[in-house]
């Protein structure tokens, strides 16, 4: 059983900074892709960003130079650092790892509130 478990989030005011980290319970070159989800109230899940095995980054445009995704293979984790956050970053944040069959894997889910 894949476990995926995130820490960090929380409050921050409006051009604040918060780090996610999403530790996998096996070795990260297993997936994929690993990456970051965010849903917002009332919102659908939207992707945020995401690393392939091959170390490829995507990101959606809302977040473009100012998120960053990254990993340490060693500690088995996936990193989302966040700048400059806005309030519209509200949401729950999720870690999302996908196996070669396409199978996703999620982590429990963060809160990220940015105050106006």
């Amino acid at each position: 059983q894949v476990q995926l478990v995130e820490s960090g989030g929380g409050l921050v005011q409006a051009g604040g900074s918060l780090r996610f980290s999403c530790t996998a319970s096996r070795n990260i070159f297993s997936f994929n892709d690993m990456g970051w989800y965010r849903q917002g109230l009332g919102k659908q899940r939207e992707l945020v960003a995401h690393i392939t095995r091959g170390g490829i980054t995507n990101y959606a445009d809302s977040v473009k130079g100012r998120f960053t995704i990254s990993r340490s293979i060693a500690k088995n984790t996936v990193y989302l650092q966040m700048n400059s956050l806005k309030p519209e970053d509200t949401a729950v944040y999720y870690c999302n790892a996908k196996n070669d069959l396409g199978y996703d894997y999620w982590g429990q889910g963060t809160q990220v509130t940015v105050s106006s």
